[in-house]
Order: structure tokens, then C-alpha cells, then sequence
């Protein structure tokens, strides 16, 4: 299958999908605290997202135990929600997806859980950047490639570690379509950018080494050497002009 091009009227259902996206990171970021479980903000996504008209888009896919992706500290992506109670000079990673009327939005954000250090402060900064450096490429007539060096070239310059095993993607019908996005420099091109397209970017960032474990909860990617990571993700439309991020 090829890239799903979306018209007018698909567009502004995934805008609508992106708002309910938006503010449900905004609810449960309110409630990110030192003693709060990871489980009690999946449970005020979940209400919200209902309380829309819209569902989770991860609750069961492929399995999925939960409705949003909450990853603390060394979790990198797909942290299952549970009884893990938050502390402060944590992080976390919040990932949520939503469907409305069968079209997805989906967005992560990573916070800070009271007071933190600067060089974790600094990498959440430095990972939502690198977004906004690849979004001087998310124009028609550009190639996905070029992107995804914005991102790395970023990434690096300012020491830290992209990683490279997991990519972002296109999005509409499914929250996963082609194309694959990767966040790293690559050799071929890689499509040409057109009206129409969305695509979720998401960079994830690694204080220390690319290398990445699964947990035994067979879910949670973690960093190998238990070194903090975080996670900037929001779904992006290309159009004639300047991108229209649907998430922000």
C-alpha cells in the first residue's frame, strides 16, 4: 500500500482527532505530581477521551493493555500504565493516541515530576526541538530524508543519543500507515512530501547509549544502560504552505 492522501473532509475529522489528542496531554499533564500512579493518569485520559465521543487508539492494539503509553525515567517508549507511583526528579512520557470517526491523532510529551536536573531539563527541551527542526523541512516538494537528518543532526550537537531502532509514521485510518519516519540521517531519499499527507514524528532521545532493552512486561522499551530518555511526538498535516501540526 502506498501513502494515504487525505481530502478535505478526512483532514478536518484528524484535526478534530488532534484537538481531543491536545487536550487530553493537557488534562493529564495537570495531574503529573510526585505520588500520583501511572495508572490514575490512564484513567483520566480514558474519561476524557469517552467523555469526546472519541476512543483510545492503543487500548488493544496488538494487545495493548492500557489506553495511553506512560514511560518513567529509563522507559523509553510503551510503558504500561500501572501501580507505579510517581516521585519527584522523575520524568515522564506520556503517549497518547485518539480515534475519532475512525481517524487517529497522536501525540507524547515528556514532563518533569517536580524538580529535576538541569541535564534532564535539558533533554526534555532538546527532544521537542528537534520536532521543531524537522517541521523546516515538513513542506511539499521536500523529501522525508531531510527531516530526519534535522532531527539526528540536532540531536547530536547538542550530546545526546537519538534512537535509532523505533521510527515514527504515517497516520489517518490506522495509527500506524506508511511511511515508516526515521529520526536519523539516511541514504536514500525517501518519499517527496505532498498536500495531503499526515505524519507522526517522534523523536526519542537518550541521555547515554542508542541501545535498548525490552522489559518483562514484554512492552517497555528501556535504555540498556539505565540512563533517562524522552519522547516528543505530535501529528503533523504538509500542505501547499507551512505545516499544520493537528496535536499542538
Amino acid at each position: 500500500m502506498g501513502i494515504f492522501i487525505k481530502n478535505d473532509e478526512q483532514i478536518a475529522i484528524m484535526r478534530h482527532a488532534g484537538r481531543i489528542c491536545r487536550d487530553t496531554h493537557e488534562l493529564v499533564g495537570r495531574h503529573i505530581k510526585p505520588g500520583v500512579t501511572t495508572s490514575e493518569l490512564n484513567e483520566i485520559a480514558v474519561e476524557y477521551i469517552h467523555s469526546q465521543g472519541a476512543t483510545p487508539s492503543f487500548l488493544g492494539y496488538r494487545g495493548f493493555p492500557a489506553a495511553i503509553c506512560t514511560s518513567v525515567n529509563e522507559h523509553v517508549i510503551h510503558g504500561v500504565p500501572g501501580l507505579r507511583k510517581l516521585k519527584n526528579g522523575d520524568i515522564v512520557s506520556i503517549d497518547i493516541g485518539v480515534c475519532y470517526k475512525r481517524f487517529h491523532g497522536d501525540a507524547a510529551r515528556t514532563h518533569a515530576v517536580g524538580t529535576v536536573s538541569e541535564k534532564h531539563k535539558n533533554l526534555i527541551e532538546i527532544t521537542k526541538q528537534s520536532f521543531f527542526e524537522a517541521m523546516k523541512y515538513a513542506r511539499q516538494g521536500h523529501h522525508l530524508h531531510e527531516m530526519s537528518a534535522a532531527i539526528e543532526e540536532f540531536i547530536v550537537n547538542n550530546g545526546f543519543y537519538i534512537v535509532k531502532d523505533w521510527c515514527g509514521h504515517g497516520i489517518g485510518r490506522q495509527v500506524h500507515e506508511e511511511p515508516s519516519i526515521p529520526h536519523t540521517a539516511q541514504k536514500n531519499r525517501g518519499p517527496r512530501l505532498s498536500p495531503g499527507m499526515t505524519l507522526a514524528i517522534e523523536p526519542m532521545v537518550n541521555v547515554g547509549t542508542q541501545e535498548l532493552n525490552i522489559h518483562q512486561d514484554t512492552w517497555t522499551v528501556v535504555t540498556k544502560d539505565g540512563k533517562f530518555s524522552a519522547h516528543y511526538e505530535d501529528t503533523v498535516l504538509i500542505t501547499s504552505g507551512d505545516p499544520e501540526i493537528l496535536t499542538l
